[in-house]
């Protein structure tokens, strides 16, 4: 486990390197425990904070590699411990992602002038055009999900089920083995019922290998959907 780097690294913007991170040892490791310190106090409004936080933490940049992705995951990890999501759902890297070379030059711009608001609004934007994304997508499975049950209610009513419906929006496929595990059919009555919600067009049949899955194609063609 590499843990705390150990090596010197850099921060680049794909072409140029655009900072410089503390050399490992004393300094990087004092500059971690500030971090801590100042992530658990109560000072300021917590999105303020969190746009702080997210610069500390990718200037200190503590791990030799996945820094980028650690520091936007403990974005919406903060925003959840200040009790402003209930779940992590909210996907920041999207945004920053899309907006690379804004990011990088307010990054700069932080480092080189202490110019903070700049930064700042990029990350409230970041995080107000990122909760209508997620409230838009949402607002679609949840119509998708309504819609599945009206057609199972009204085509298959014989094998329907709330839990059945749920488990197919879970996650983007199920498998015969779902069905078992949550005790809403045996074995070869789950693969009746998947197979008839294939030929209701919710499911699609696919083998990968020697195990079959069931893919709910709508479902996932929600989750693609940029």
């Amino acid at each position: 486990k590499e843990g705390i780097r150990k090596n010197q690294v850099w921060i680049d913007n794909g072409l140029i390197r655009v900072y410089s991170p503390p050399e490992p040892g004393k300094v990087l490791i004092n500059k971690i425990k500030n971090w801590i310190e100042y992530e658990n106090s109560n000072s300021i409004d917590p999105l303020i904070k969190m746009a702080l936080l997210h610069y500390q933490f990718e200037s200190i940049h503590p791990f030799s590699d996945g820094n980028g992705r650690t520091g936007r995951i403990l974005n919406v990890l903060f925003l959840c411990h200040k009790n402003l999501l209930d779940l992590p759902i909210l996907y920041l890297s999207k945004y920053i992602l899309e907006h690379k070379t804004e990011y990088y030059r307010l990054f700069a711009e932080v480092t080189e002038h202490n110019k903070w608001e700049e930064w700042i609004i990029f990350m409230l934007k970041a995080v107000d055009e990122t909760a209508k994304f997620t409230l838009a997508k949402v607002n679609s499975i949840y119509d998708l999900f309504k819609e599945t049950q009206e057609i199972v209610k009204g085509k298959a009513s014989d094998i329907y089920s709330y839990e059945l419906v749920e488990l197919l929006f879970q996650q983007p496929y199920c498998k015969i083995s779902f069905l078992v595990e949550h005790k809403i059919a045996s074995r070869n009555t789950a693969s009746k019922y998947l197979n008839r919600l294939v030929n209701l067009g919710i499911l699609e049949r696919k083998e990968e290998g020697r195990v079959v899955i069931y893919l709910n194609k709508r479902l996932y063609q929600v989750l693609l959907k940029s």
